[in-house]
């Protein structure tokens, strides 16, 4: 029997570390079960390259934004760069963007003008937000309520890891949380207890690869096909065989990142 389906909802294949085998990266995810992976552009004077393999690869959409790390660095994204970018038939998301304060405090306010623009953005394209949250709990879902009161957006909290309260606060906006690795690993207990309670049809699964490779792979180079360990676990959290959990994954995926969910039918 086939591996059932699933997607790697936030991947980096254009990153330098799958130079050498992008290849067989794909074509292992494909073996894996995991048909459809969404690459992250995080600079968006990068935004060729990353389309590029979205245009290569049948089983590739990728998403364009500018990574709160690097909001100082960057030009400020404008509501016209981003909207634009929508008009591809495989550009499907907005962002990452977001807030971290873990290492990058210092941009705070660059951070949050550039988050507020990208909102404005998901609510003008009809595209689901990806966002990116570390240390900035507080502010994240300030903004995000805020603007959602405002005017509603779609949105997925990507590679969750963030503490219980966010988790809820995003969950009632009507937002998604995605599993990352991190929540495979032993000691994520609490991240796991949260997941847990979250309502299973608003749970997504990714890599963030190449980074948080999940158990058994845990320290070395994460890719696409590992989704299905994360996935694993958070059938067993669930309660629920992998087939059918992966099946909910799936229709979760396919409710927030419609036009993915339709260029899959008209293929």
């Amino acid at each position: 029997m086939p591996e059932p389906e699933i997607t790697d909802s936030h991947c980096h294949l254009d990153f330098d570390s799958f130079d050498e085998d992008r290849d067989a990266v794909v074509a292992r995810a494909l073996e894996a079960g995991v048909t459809r992976m969404v690459t992250i552009c995080t600079k968006l004077r990068l935004e060729p390259q990353v389309r590029a393999l979205a245009e290569q690869y049948a089983p590739v959409f990728y998403a364009a934004g500018t990574h709160p790390m690097s909001a100082a660095e960057e030009p400020l994204a404008t509501l016209d760069d981003l909207t634009a970018l929508a008009a591809h038939p495989k550009f499907v998301g907005i962002g990452e963007t977001g807030l971290d304060y873990h290492y990058t405090a210092d941009s705070k306010a660059i951070q949050q003008e550039s988050l507020r623009i990208h909102i404005e953005a998901a609510r003008q394209t009809g595209l689901p937000l990806i966002i990116h949250s570390r240390d900035a709990d507080e502010d994240m879902t300030r903004i995000l309520t805020e603007e959602h009161r405002a005017g509603a957006y779609g949105c997925v909290m990507h590679c969750f890891s963030s503490g219980r309260a966010l988790a809820e606060a995003m969950l009632g906006l009507g937002f998604y949380l995605s599993m990352p690795g991190i929540a495979a690993f032993p000691k994520s207990t609490e991240l796991r207890s949260i997941f847990a309670d979250a309502p299973v049809d608003r749970i997504l699964v990714e890599t963030d690869s190449p980074y948080l490779a999940p158990p058994p792979y845990r320290g070395k180079r994460n890719e696409p096909s590992y989704t299905v360990h994360t996935a694993k676990v958070g059938a067993e959290l669930f309660g629920m065989e992998y087939p059918a959990f992966a099946a909910q994954t799936q229709a979760n995926f396919d409710a927030l990142f419609t036009k993915a969910a339709a260029h899959r039918q008209a293929a």
